[in-house]
């Protein structure tokens, strides 16, 4: 036997093992997937729940909300305008 036939060998039980290597961390990966996709579709839904969630309460509180403060201070900046010409007339 020759130093060929050793280097042949181990080159073939490299090979045998890298591929045994890639198929277990296949199998591996499937099963994860497997696994966690029943988790994905929950948070994809939930994330769709929210969404909705949150539209509606933009529509129905934040948008009123703000229609009001935005019509306070525009009062209020009417009445500062009342009281600066005020001022001026009695100067």
């Amino acid at each position: 036997m020759s130093i060929e036939w050793f280097r042949d060998l181990a080159l073939c039980i490299l090979g045998i093992g890298a591929t045994v290597g890639v198929i277990i961390i296949v199998v591996l990966a499937l099963l994860l997937y497997i696994r966690i996709k029943p988790i994905l579709d929950a948070v994809k839904e939930t994330t769709k729940t929210v969404a909705s969630i949150t539209a509606s309460v933009e529509n129905a509180v934040a948008k009123p909300i703000a229609q009001a403060a935005a019509f306070i201070q525009g009062i209020k900046q009417a009445i500062g305008l009342v009281r600066n010409f005020s001022k001026k007339e009695e100067d």
